[in-house]
Order: structure tokens, then C-alpha cells, then sequence
């Protein structure tokens, strides 16, 4: 265990942050999961306003450094083809 006040504290704000990231990463992984059951079900409209909302979670995950920017552009670009290849 640390006795250092400043490591002490580094480990408070490390858990807080991870914290932090798990509930913006949870929140992503729950959008995505919603665009792929509105592309089950087949309703392109719901599916395009899902896209919308997903896009915009993911973006902001980014830009909180909870994702890559790279890899934030291949989640969107993924859920962007599943729904544009809907029938």
C-alpha cells in the first residue's frame, strides 16, 4: 500500500477515472448493441435514428479520450455499413 500522500491520492484519481471510462465505454457498447437489434428487426428509419444516437455517444467517447480517434471512425464506419446494407 502506498504511504505517500501524492501516491495515495494518484491511486483515488486513477480509480476514478477508470471508473470514468467504464461507464463511457458500457454506454457505447449499449448503442451499438441498440443499432444491431433495430437492423434485426428491419425498420430502416428506427435504424437511421439509432445510427444517429450511436454515432454521437461514440464521438463523444473520443473526444474524452476513452477511445482512439481511429478506432471511434471504425466503430461508426461499421454500424454506418450495417445499416446502409439493410434491404
Amino acid at each position: 500500500m502506498a504511504n505517500i500522500k501524492s501516491a495515495k491520492k494518484r491511486i483515488l484519481v486513477n480509480r476514478t477515472k477508470a471508473e470514468r471510462n467504464k461507464a463511457i465505454r458500457s454506454g457505447v457498447k449499449t448503442a451499438i448493441k441498440k443499432v444491431y437489434a433495430v437492423i434485426e428487426s428491419g425498420d430502416k428509419e428506427a435504424a437511421k435514428a439509432e445510427l444517429v444516437s450511436a454515432t454521437k455517444v461514440i464521438e463523444m467517447a473520443a473526444t474524452k479520450g476513452v477511445y482512439h480517434k481511429n478506432n471511434a471512425a471504425r466503430k461508426v464506419s461499421r454500424i454506418s455499413r450495417a445499416v446502409n446494407q439493410m434491404a
